[in-house]
């Protein structure tokens, strides 16, 4: 069996059929999407109608990210802001513009179904973005935070690689699961476009959103898969900016 880990997709619904075309899906496999399925390219709804369908076929477990809190927001409560409207939120809206009452309810209930974040029997641990309380994800005071935090990456990337789990100044927070996968802060950021380790951490958000591709990563080999950048699979639309 292989547990294959995708990163954040944004509506890039070209990128992950194209990524899943070299994956090459088994029916033993089981997947974990780490969230931000909306809020980019324009297939928001085509992309969360294509992983429902998907889920049907394959063990699926899907993450909660930051975006997909905030379209949930908008589809029951008609929540908006500038912010999220510049950052693909208008998109995604455009894309549900024209859907039925029955397949609204069907990806509302999509929504509110996502994990904020699991654990598996190896004690590896898959969230959108990271954690603050040094006891774990389960112990957030602000439980926001475990689709939104950024911390938890930027302490592993500027840990000294040198030193020591048992040295008092390691982080705690690093020393709780086997490994923890993460998305949300592109690596491109950092002028990388695979998939990142730093310590215990594995950022699988390599840019689908902007000028990256969409990747996915078995996380036994860790063999990797990508799809072409995102953005020339959609040559007439702009992404995130």
């Amino acid at each position: 069996m292989r547990t294959i880990v995708i990163g954040d997709i944004h509506g890039g619904l070209k990128a992950l059929n194209q990524l899943f075309e070299r994956i090459q899906p088994e029916y033993t496999d089981r997947y974990i999407f780490l969230g931000d399925y909306v809020d980019g390219w324009s297939e928001a709804y085509q992309t969360v109608a294509f992983l429902i369908d998907f889920a049907e076929k394959y063990p699926c477990i899907f993450i909660r990210g930051n975006h997909d809190y905030l379209i949930h927001r908008y589809l029951t409560k008609k929540e908006q802001n500038p912010q999220w409207l510049a950052s693909g939120g208008r998109e995604t809206i455009a894309s549900y513009a024209e859907i039925s009452s029955t397949e609204r309810k069907k990806h509302i209930d999509f929504y509110k179904s996502l994990r904020n974040y699991h654990i598996d029997d190896q004690n590896r641990l898959f969230v959108h973005a990271g954690f603050t309380n040094d006891k774990g994800p389960r112990y957030e005071y602000f439980e926001k935070l475990v689709f939104w935090d950024r911390t938890l990456w930027e302490v592993a990337k500027s840990l000294d690689p040198n030193i020591a789990k048992d040295d008092p100044k390691y982080p705690k927070r690093l020393t709780l699961f086997r490994e923890i996968y993460i998305g949300h802060t592109p690596v491109t950021r950092i002028g990388r476009n695979l998939p990142t380790q730093f310590a215990n951490i594995w950022n699988i958000d390599t840019g689908a959103a902007f000028k990256g591709p969409l990747s996915a990563i078995d996380i036994d080999t860790k063999e990797i898969w990508q799809s072409d950048p995102v953005w020339k699979l959609y040559p007439n639309e702009k992404g995130r900016i």
